[in-house]
């Protein structure tokens, strides 16, 4: 894990290559709106890219994340499938009900039964490499869903100018990431980690959220500012020395959030001490995003090893798979 974690700006300098490449046949019908289906690592990203390119998409994109789709879904809808293996049953499910409501579907794989399917009936597909676990790829596939929503006129192409911007930036705060995400991974160790974003970048509070849980194998929990003050704000009365907080913060956030975020600082501290705030870098929400995802794998990592974890081992989960497999 430590070293595909190294490999992060390498990825998405081969996914701008992958996706400049990509064949794609042009759109059959308007696209009046956009659902992005895919779980854990694979469908983190729809997330994410739903979120930075909110301001700019020329049509609703939703994010799936079950077996099943939203009614709304026809022939007038993109239906993004994004499955790292190519065999996640829920994607399975719903990109044949994609199907069967005639939207036009695109597929991002490393292959598997997808890429079958896509291929066997013609579809729109980008080819991603495989043999990793998918959590390691989110810059294979977060990238391809900018070059798809780009190639059907949903968003322009800046986003490749940020994502080299973004690699540059990563490469050259390289080592005052891995340093300072060691440090907090010593704060924070032992403790359950709250993680706490504007609500527009949620999509990398998750991100955190899972890598914490899948590579430091422990709990922890997010939530958004501003919704978070009109619920569990409250529930800080039972907070204690046992938590811990990560604030993922940018220069741009809204102001009023921002005074938000100051002001609960004040209130969090009456019941932990064990409070941090992590500031992005970088020109751009891409840049931005993509730095606190970097910094976020790495306190995944740091972590996991003071947790002695083994980071790459998900055994839990290949259990529940056997399981689901017999019935």
């Amino acid at each position: 894990m430590k070293t595909l974690i190294s490999n992060f700006t390498r990825h998405l300098a081969e996914a701008l290559e992958i996706g400049k490449g990509a064949e794609l046949q042009p759109k059959s019908m308007q696209i009046n709106n956009i659902l992005i289906s895919g779980l854990g690592g694979s469908g983190i990203g729809g997330t994410i890219v739903s979120q930075l390119t909110q301001q700019e998409a020329t049509v609703p994109i939703n994010v799936n994340k079950d077996y099943f789709i939203p009614a709304y879904v026809n022939e007038n809808s993109l239906v993004i499938i994004s499955s790292y293996s190519g065999n996640t049953e829920e994607t399975l499910s719903a990109m044949k009900q994609a199907c069967d409501q005639n939207a036009e579907v695109v597929c991002i794989t490393s292959g598997g039964a997808i890429l079958e399917k896509a291929v066997g009936n013609s579809l729109n597909h980008i080819v991603i490499p495989g043999g990793m676990p998918p959590r390691a790829c989110l810059g294979y596939s977060l990238t391809q869903l900018f070059f798809v929503l780009s190639h059907y006129g949903i968003i322009g192409n800046a986003f490749t100018d940020q994502i080299a911007k973004a690699i540059t930036l990563l490469d050259t705060e390289e080592a005052t990431i891995q340093r300072s995400s060691q440090e907090l991974a010593k704060t924070i160790h032992n403790t359950t980690p709250i993680i706490y974003t504007a609500g527009n970048f949620e999509g990398v509070g998750i991100r955190l959220r899972q890598q914490l849980n899948e590579n430091s194998k422990q709990l922890c929990w997010h939530h958004v500012f501003p919704e978070m003050n009109h619920n569990e704000l409250v529930g800080w009365k039972s907070g204690s020395e046992e938590l811990s907080v990560v604030v993922l913060r940018n220069s741009s956030d809204y102001e009023r959030t921002q005074t938000r975020f100051d002001t609960c600082k004040e209130i969090f501290s009456k019941y932990t001490s064990n409070i941090t705030e992590v500031y992005s870098k970088g020109d751009t929400e891409i840049e931005k995003a993509l730095y606190l995802i970097h910094y976020g794998d790495w306190l995944s990592w740091y972590l996991s090893e003071l947790n002695q974890a083994d980071s790459m081992e998900v055994n839990v989960i290949d259990y529940l798979k056997s399981a689901l497999s017999k019935t």
